[in-house]
């Protein structure tokens, strides 16, 4: 255990080690002083915090454009969206980044546990990608696939490889929400069927055909969008109004008590009533499959498209379905003419831990994947990966992409696979996350404000609630004082949800264990602050 050390004494130092009762050992803790510590809008006694882990990278002295004139620049000249999307109420002005850490124009480090919107995969500038872009830059930044040059083709072999057949043929688009668009297209054409099904709380872009295919009222315009799209019942084992204890592939499994039947026969019920004890099925997932089947009986033809769904949901709140749900439902999708489409623009390229794909921890072979995001490390980029047939009906028109497959993008993503194998990122996201798991399940257990913590690997969500009883969403102001503390004391994490109520926790997959215990004590000091103050 690491000694505390501390100017307060007695009952205030006493509070602090209580604070942190279920973390000792984590982390070190240091006071707060100079540029290291911003006093937070949150009033409550300050305490030591824990101590960053130590990093050899030096950044660059900022000299650059004051912080007062990048936002008078961003009020004057950047669309309103940019400020209404900026977050925390004292924005962080980023500088340089390194890795796992960013720092801002005053010299401060951050652990960055959001990545860009899980886009850094393997590390902000890590040096082998870096190395791989600049060396591209050298030779050749830009052409596009009307002509044959080798990086488009080096890297298209490279990423077939990582899928199983008869997922081998790929068209590089610029971004994940071009790619949901384009699979959308390329379902219709194949099946010659228009009407396309995604989960509730969903999103999958924010161009106008997939802002139809995204279900949050949040990302919604009052103007016609994505016409042909409709929405089942996002199957929350949480939240929703079925689900268990044994409902999902997590190590954390929810607090709801299962709704299965008992290992146990009555024999003058309906034998239907105990299908879920008989065939080891899940109640909560037959009561959603039973919504899905609605939408098929009431919302769409007899013949569809296509269904989206992420293995795990990202901007919904990384909500888990049941370990069924997707078998079952690509099953009925395609009695009904549809093709399956995974969209692993924040679940691929191992984050989950145990697979590569995300899909594959579901034990199906979608028709179709779209990727983006960790792809390139955040260069931009996407790519749309299905099968000869689909691929087939897709060439019978013309589509042009002018950046799709540009030579510098293709380099880097190269690069991303080869680092992701020399250094092990998909084992870092099992182990690492599954740590991080297991100690904010106990983090749940002792407030009463967590109500869920889930995922795989390095895609996590920890959901806030009022109480444990009702589950309902912890409000908007409250969520903001715990995130407004959680990046004053040097950790940066993401929120998500329909209402808002859940931090995301999608760091680049090169975060260590030391890492880890510094983001619990933070977060747990947090919490403690704001149980403190408002209980």
């Amino acid at each position: 255990m690491h000694k505390v050390f501390s100017r307060f004494n007695g009952p205030c130092l006493d509070r602090v080690k209580d604070s942190y009762n279920a973390f000792t050992g984590l982390a070190k803790f240091h006071r707060p002083s100079g540029a290291l510590f911003k006093q937070s809008a949150v009033k409550h006694t300050a305490p030591d915090l824990p101590e960053m882990p130590p990093c050899s990278f030096t950044p660059e002295e900022y000299k650059d454009m004051s912080k007062e004139r990048m936002m008078e620049i961003r009020r004057q000249y950047c669309n309103p969206m940019t400020m209404k999307v900026t977050y925390y109420k004292k924005p962080v002005y980023i500088h340089q980044g390194h890795m796992q850490w960013l720092w801002d124009v005053d010299g401060r480090r951050y652990l960055d546990l959001f990545a860009g919107v899980a886009t850094v995969s393997v590390g902000h500038c890590h040096p082998k990608v870096t190395e791989a872009a600049e060396k591209q830059l050298r030779k050749l930044w830009h052409t596009t696939n009307i002509y044959v040059y080798s990086p488009l083709h080096e890297y298209t072999e490279k990423l077939a490889a990582t899928l199983p057949d008869p997922l081998k043929v790929i068209y590089l688009t610029n971004s994940g929400s071009e790619a949901n668009d384009l699979a959308m297209l390329m379902a219709r054409l194949h099946t010659g069927n228009f009407d396309v099904i995604t989960l509730r709380g969903s999103y999958h872009g924010g161009s106008p055909l997939t802002m139809g295919l995204t279900s949050n009222a949040a990302y919604k315009y009052p103007v016609a969008s994505g016409l042909g799209c409709h929405n089942t019942m996002c199957p929350d084992v949480f939240a929703g109004p079925w689900g268990g204890s044994n409902c999902r592939d997590s190590p954390v499994q929810t607090i709801r008590d299962c709704s299965c039947p008992q290992e146990f026969l009555c024999w003058n019920i309906p034998l239907i009533y105990f299908r879920s004890s008989i065939t080891g099925s899940c109640t909560a997932n037959d009561k959603y499959i039973g919504q899905l089947n609605e939408v098929f009986a009431t919302s769409v033809a007899s013949r569809i498209a296509a269904f989206f769904a992420e293995p795990i949901m990202g901007v919904g709140g990384a909500v888990q379905y049941p370990k069924n749900f997707l078998k079952d439902t690509y099953k009925l999708v395609r009695e009904r003419g549809g093709v399956c489409i995974a969209d692993e623009v924040q679940t691929g390229f191992g984050r989950t831990g145990s697979h590569f794909w995300g899909f594959q921890g579901h034990d199906v072979i979608p028709d179709m994947v779209t990727m983006a995001k960790g792809i390139a490390n955040g260069f931009p980029m996407g790519a749309v990966v299905t099968t000869p047939e689909i691929a087939a009906s897709f060439a019978k028109g013309v589509h042009f992409n002018t950046f799709g497959g540009n030579p510098v993008a293709c380099a880097i993503a190269s690069s991303v696979l080869d680092t992701m194998e020399e250094d092990g990122t998909q084992q870092i996201s099992h182990d690492v996350g599954t740590y991080l798991l297991t100690e904010l399940a106990k983090m749940r257990d002792k407030y009463e404000i967590i109500g869920d913590v889930r995922g795989k690997g390095l895609q996590i969500g920890v959901e806030m609630v009022k109480d444990k009883a009702s589950r309902k969403p912890l409000p908007p102001a409250a969520m903001s004082e715990i995130f407004e503390d959680t990046k004053d004391m040097g950790v940066l994490i993401g929120k998500g949800g329909v209402y808002g109520q859940t931090f995301r926790i999608k760091p680049p997959m090169c975060i260590t264990r030391d890492d880890a215990d510094f983001f619990l004590a933070v977060f747990n000091q947090a919490l403690h602050n704001y149980m403190e103050d408002h209980h």
